[in-house]
């Protein structure tokens, strides 16, 4: 098999990570550069040549517009330059699932893009970083992991960017697949598949916006009043996620307040604050009567960045916002 050619973007995070010591809990994250972690990696003797190409330096909580914008770039560059094979993008686990969305929402699925992290620092006893990052090598290696859309790696699973989502604060298996499990098992030595792809010569399904549109996400919570809703659309958010109680509940006065805001032009969608499940439209919500969204499987996360996506292309019809929330 030809060797791989692998661009990969550096954006810092746990996998590039300092400790204080290797039994401390502390740790900074980004603070090995991306040349560092490679070089880390070089006694691992990987099957690919690697193009490091440093993007950012920071705990994933900071991520944002330009480096978004500069992952973007770099992937769709890579895509239609025949002398890479993939891409692996090295990034903080707290926001890995909305990056690895917003991707999957904006490039085309062709060459396989993944995203790779870690639970431990670098330079911590059973740092998982060396384990994630190789078998992260071999997906991108893999002619099979093209057309996939965006996929992300973590504690030997292959997860895809739509279902990922960060569900344990410090454990190693910190990742979840809803409503979808794992598509593969991977290891440093093997893969193995679940599935042919499924997304073969599909485009991307919306442009790349030129900004992303403020767009909040609401916690609820019981005895809560419609106040916080005022309060968003005071400092002008454009959408709102709600993240609900059970099946995207919430009170009825805060639910009568986002209703106001839909039929003032302000996009709602229900999603909810339970680790798992779907939020169906008119369970106990009135959605046709209200004008709201129900988030179907995405989280409060994903379900922000599909509206960001949304709203910046000019889509903010209940009913169309809708349809692509209900788009698998």
């Amino acid at each position: 098999m030809k060797r791989a050619r692998i661009l990969v973007l550096g954006t810092g995070g746990t996998i590039a990570g300092a400790a204080v010591s290797a039994t401390s809990a502390a740790y900074q994250p980004g603070g090995l550069s991306l040349d560092a972690m490679l070089g880390n990696l070089a006694g691992l003797d990987l099957a690919a040549d690697l193009i490091p190409q440093e993007v950012a330096q920071i705990g994933s909580q900071d991520i944002g517009w330009p480096q978004w914008q500069a992952l973007h770039a770099a992937c769709a560059g890579a895509l239609v330059d025949p002398s890479v094979t993939g891409v692996i993008i090295t990034h903080g686990t707290d926001t890995a699932e909305e990056t690895a969305f917003l991707l999957d929402l904006t490039l085309p699925a062709g060459k396989p893009i993944v995203l790779v992290g870690a639970m431990r620092p670098a330079d911590a006893v059973g740092a998982d970083g060396m384990r994630n990052f190789a078998n992260a090598v071999r997906v991108v290696s893999d002619p099979a992991a093209c057309g996939r859309g965006v996929l992300l790696v973590m504690g030997d699973a292959v997860l895809a960017a739509r279902d990922a989502r960060k569900a344990a604060t410090s454990s190693i298996d910190a990742f979840k697949s809803f409503p979808r499990g794992a598509i593969a098992r991977v290891t440093p030595a093997r893969l193995d598949w679940f599935g042919p792809p499924h997304r073969v010569g599909w485009a991307a399904r919306y442009p790349w916006p030129a900004a992303l549109p403020r767009v909040a996400i609401l916690t609820a919570g019981a005895g809560m009043d419609e106040q916080p809703v005022a309060a968003l659309l005071g400092i002008g958010c454009k959408g709102m996620v709600l993240a609900g109680m059970g099946q995207g509940n919430a009170p009825a006065c805060v639910i009568a307040a986002l209703a106001e805001a839909a039929a003032s032009g302000v996009p709602v969608v229900r999603a909810t604050r339970v680790d798992e499940g779907i939020v169906d439209r008119n369970v106990e919500v009135d959605d046709d009567a209200l004008g709201l969204v129900a988030a179907r499987a995405l989280g409060p996360a994903k379900a922000r960045v599909l509206l960001m996506v949304l709203i910046a292309n000019g889509i903010t019809d209940a009913g169309a916002i809708q349809a692509a929330f209900d788009a698998g």
